[in-house]
């Protein structure tokens, strides 16, 4: 907003012509904003909550131990993400809106699981299944839109869409306008092959399933994350500050084409968004931080990790997800295999068994004694060196 009202080709102002410095000051007015109105809407949240989140029994006193928490702290970090974008974005980019979308649409299923949760004092929300299905209609209308932008910049970007092509046509006229057309004419509908310099592996239509599945997933990964005081939100930042540096150089032409990354005009301008996302997170970190006084709640994980899984699909970096949110991925494994393994063995022998002493990962060490503090920063050093080796894959083709 603040880009659109004083940007200036010189002077002063001519800084909000840089995504750079958006986005720092976006990270810090999103931190303010949370750390200021933090403990009034935690206090509400507490007031309307009465019992607040209600704590399954994992038989590990430090959980019992924070029965009375209030939840639906995602509200925190979506009030900071909010006056960050609305100040310091773009809002005429169609990046910044898809995005958006996706972010707060998850963000609302998981408010509403987390209403069920309180109201009824259960560890069941919304069923699974339903919460599934509408995480997957979000995502793949937000696909299609992400397909149609990036269509506006191939001369045969529209061709995949068949019956639908006056939907990609009409798409494409919102996409931020360039010189600069991605060579690949199946940059549209392709996923871009790691180590391989701007290749992409054609996928036509089956793009949206694709990402369908990539920004469901990442949702759902980080939603199981999310148990321990600060352990989901450190990691996001970090992979969300990887991200962000991927959206910079992905929406520029020069660093890309030195880079040998595929170029997606526009997509820059998803920094900023992500610099609020960070800001804001840290700004929860602040009263998240051991022992919390909220938790995030799904209305905070999905909303996190459906962002996360949207902009990897709109810098065309999905497969860089993996390892950059390698903490997620592990986590999200680790709950599969151990339902998979105790489905099989209990159909074979008779009895299920187990490969964890219980998931999420971050439980089983808890199991093994570890103290609460101990596995969320060994936890959040993973996450580093996911963050950085996930970056370091831009280079590597």
């Amino acid at each position: 907003m603040l880009y659109e009202w004083l940007a200036a080709p010189s002077g002063a102002f001519n800084l909000l012509n840089y995504i750079t410095f958006r986005t720092g000051a976006a990270v810090v007015t999103a931190f303010l904003v949370t750390v200021i109105f933090g403990n009034v809407i935690i206090n509400a949240l507490r007031a309307r909550q009465g019992k607040g989140q209600p704590i399954r029994d994992l038989s590990l006193e430090a959980q019992m131990s924070k029965k009375g928490t209030p939840t639906m702290g995602g509200l925190l970090i979506w009030l900071g993400l909010i006056v960050g974008v609305a100040l310091w974005g773009n809002l005429q980019n169609p990046y910044v809106w898809v995005t958006l979308f996706v972010t707060f649409s998850y963000a609302f299923l998981g408010f509403l699981d987390d209403l069920a949760k309180v109201t009824k004092q259960s560890t069941d929300g919304v069923s699974a299944g339903a919460r599934l299905l509408a995480g997957f209609g979000i995502a793949a209308l937000a696909c299609a839109i992400i397909m149609g932008l990036h269509g506006a910049h191939t001369p045969a970007g529209h061709a995949q869409w068949g019956p639908l092509n006056p939907l990609a046509e009409w798409i494409a006229t919102l996409a931020p306008q360039t010189s600069v057309e991605p060579a690949d004419p199946d940059f549209s509908g392709g996923v871009a092959v790691p180590f391989v310099n701007n290749y992409f592996l054609p996928l036509g239509g089956f793009f949206i399933l694709f990402g369908m599945i990539v920004i469901v997933g990442a949702a759902n990964a980080v939603n199981f994350t999310d148990g321990l005081d600060g352990l989901a939100i450190v990691p996001m930042t970090f992979a969300a500050a990887a991200y962000a540096m991927i959206a910079y150089l992905t929406g520029n032409f020069v660093f890309a084409d030195y880079l040998g990354i595929q170029f997606a005009p526009g997509a820059g301008e998803l920094a900023v968004v992500l610099g609020s996302m960070i800001g804001a997170g840290m700004g929860f970190l602040w009263y998240n931080a051991y022992p919390a006084k909220v938790f995030m709640g799904d209305t905070g994980s999905l909303g996190l990790g459906g962002m996360l899984g949207v902009v990897a699909v709109a810098t065309k970096h999905e497969f860089a997800l993996v390892v950059i949110g390698g903490l997620f991925v592990i986590e999200a494994v680790s709950v599969l295999t151990q339902i998979g393994w105790f489905k099989i063995t209990k159909r074979l022998t008779g009895e299920g068994k187990r490969i964890f002493l219980m998931a999420p990962l971050h439980h089983h060490f808890q199991k093994k004694n570890w103290p609460e503090t101990r596995v969320v920063v060994r936890f959040w050093i993973l996450s580093v060196l996911f963050a950085l080796a996930g970056l370091a894959t831009l280079k590597l083709r």
